[in-house]
């Protein structure tokens, strides 16, 4: 497969940074478009000093890491030297220049795969402290890798490269809860997919870039990094189920800013698209997305908008429909029928789903599914002397739980 013309470093992180286009970027840093082009060039010329620290403001990366030639060294080489060295700074490395990288034999990619796919399917159980030190330093070997691997070799290995880092990424935002840091995981994963010239995976990577702002109820930051999102998936081409995924996603994001309409439109548009068969194939790293799992963001959009008996309905489906394996989800379902029966004004059922929800917490942590419980609680406090609410706060505020908490 071609490599990608241009400096993908910059494009990743123009789009990452919320500039869809280069007149936007242009439109920024005060320069004409065509310089801006220049720079996306093969051989981009380095910005004037003032320009460059606009630059390196903007888009959160030194000119290095936006794929600007240093003294000394190919643009490409300095690409694959700081992606290593971002990497090796996050568990404590110290990386060490060697004059003649040796070339690694073909079978070099499917070993690095089959490792990314062993993480991919440990995120569901392992412990995220556990994992999320592995993946990186999986990630470090991958950049280390890209240094001594060409063609077909070295496209697969940056595609596992960037599956890697949205793993890492993931787990970051949903487990970890550190926006900031996720922020510059999600990042380098996409340059990684841009490196693979690979669309679909960073379509995903910027989905996943478009939950941070919507967190902080930034709408229109999250709708751009979604438009970008969709833009890569048509260059797949992208399956259903993608697609409904990014329908999905969208639809959390109008959710958290309170356009719940607007969700519940798109959460309709993805149940329609699944149901018209797949003539593109599913990527494998697609494994967060089910119809029971759009069902789930369903049933919370309907809790949100204040629909509960509808919301009820849709969330015991699924809670009788997730497989047993799917513990991490199941904390929020649990979670969000307790918010549920809450609401209601049934706080002995809102305290037995709560409770549910801590029982599976202590044995698979997820830190979504602990603020699930957090803000059923918070809203229980108009019957916090009744006897289940006490009960309720006895197991989340135990010496386990409390510490397990705090730990993460």
């Amino acid at each position: 497969m071609a490599r990608p013309a241009g400096n993908s470093s910059l494009k990743s992180a123009r789009v990452a940074a919320g500039y869809p286009s280069q007149q936007a970027l242009a439109d920024a840093l005060g320069v004409g478009v065509r310089q801006v082009r220049r720079w996306e060039s093969d051989t981009p010329p380095s910005p004037q000093p003032e320009v460059g620290q606009a630059l390196t403001r903007l888009l959160g990366q030194d000119l290095e890491s936006l794929g600007f030639t240093p003294p000394g060294g190919t643009t490409a080489a300095r690409s694959r030297r700081t992606l290593l060295t971002a990497s090796a700074a996050a568990v404590g490395l110290a990386v060490v220049p060697t004059q003649a990288a040796a070339m690694q034999p073909a079978t070099v990619a499917a070993d690095y795969e089959a490792v990314t796919r062993s993480h991919r399917r440990l995120y569901w159980s392992v412990a995220p402290a556990t994992l999320h030190p592995a993946a990186i330093a999986h990630a470090v070997l991958g950049c280390a890798l890209l240094t001594e691997t060409a063609g077909q070799t070295r496209q697969r290995t940056a595609s596992a490269l960037s599956e890697t880092y949205l793993l890492a990424g993931r787990i970051e935002f949903f487990d970890m809860r550190d926006a900031e840091r996720a922020q510059q995981t999600l990042l380098r994963a996409l340059q990684a997919a841009g490196e693979a010239d690979d669309p679909l995976l960073g379509s995903a990577v910027l989905a996943h870039t478009a939950f941070i702002p919507a967190w902080t109820g930034d709408r229109d930051a999250a709708v751009e990094r979604m438009v970008a999102a969709r833009t890569y998936a048509r260059r797949g081409p992208a399956s259903v189920e993608l697609l409904a995924w990014l329908d999905a996603v969208e639809a959390e994001c109008e959710t958290r800013c309170g356009n719940t309409r607007t969700a519940l439109h798109l959460i309709g548009h993805a149940e329609t698209l699944l149901t018209t068969g797949n003539e593109n194939a599913t990527p494998e790293w697609l494994d967060w997305f089910s119809p029971v799992r759009l069902a789930a963001f369903k049933g919370n959009t309907q809790l949100k908008a204040g629909h509960l008996p509808q919301a009820r309905e849709t969330l015991l489906g699924v809670l009788d429909a997730l497989d047993p394996a799917e513990e991490k989800q199941t904390t929020v379902v649990l979670g969000d029928l307790a918010a549920v029966e809450a609401a209601a004004g049934q706080p002995d059922e809102a305290c037995r789903y709560a409770l549910r929800a801590l029982d599976q917490l202590e044995r698979t942590w997820y830190a979504m599914g602990m603020d699930r419980v957090r803000d059923v609680r918070r809203t229980l406090a108009p019957h916090q002397h009744e006897r289940c609410v006490r009960d309720l706060d006895d197991r989340l505020y135990g010496w386990s739980t409390t510490v397990s908490a705090l730990s993460r």
